[in-house]
């Protein structure tokens, strides 16, 4: 039988259930295997507690976009990747916006999409939701960072609060 995002977080931990219920607050053994074997769809609380008890952020996302009816049609997949390619697509992904960005000007310009301009207009959108996915997949890496030790939490979040406060 295959097993579900859920459980492999938990076998990639290698925890018994009991041992995870133990991570977790509100789970109990019995839901967690109901989650589990799919015989019943998790809440986002109990996504939320399993995301946080398991450092797996991406179980959110996947919530989110799986099982979420709303999510489903407004949530994008994120796609968890290393560093290193985050940055390469992001900053090719902003030099192919910056050799389009006279033609986004020239088109927003009067307010207005005419026909001859709706190709342009919808390549540029797709390459702007890219970039938004991109930094979506910077963000679960921050986390999973974050997580696991490899970032002070405690630095990150006094550094990011004192650049919030500046901006």
């Amino acid at each position: 039988m295959a097993k579900n995002i859920y459980f492999q977080c938990r076998k990639d931990l290698d925890l018994t259930r009991e041992e995870a219920c133990d991570l977790l607050e509100t789970i109990s053994t019995d839901r967690l295997e109901r989650i589990e074997n799919g015989r019943v769809t998790p809440t986002p609380s109990d996504v939320k507690e399993l995301a946080k008890g398991y450092k797996a952020h991406h179980l959110m996302n996947y919530y989110c976009t799986h099982q979420c009816e709303i999510g489903k049609d407004y949530v994008p997949e994120v796609k968890i990747k290393d560093l290193s390619q985050i940055v390469l697509e992001t900053i090719n992904l902003l030099n192919h916006l910056e050799a389009r960005k006279n033609k986004f000007i020239e088109i927003s310009v009067d307010g207005k999409i005419t026909e001859d301009e709706i190709r342009d207009f919808v390549e540029i959108k797709i390459e702007l939701e890219r970039i938004s996915m991109t930094i979506d997949s910077l963000k679960l890496w921050t986390q999973k960072m974050l997580s696991n030790g490899s970032i002070d939490e405690d630095v990150y979040k006094r550094i990011e609060s004192e650049l919030k406060a500046s901006m």
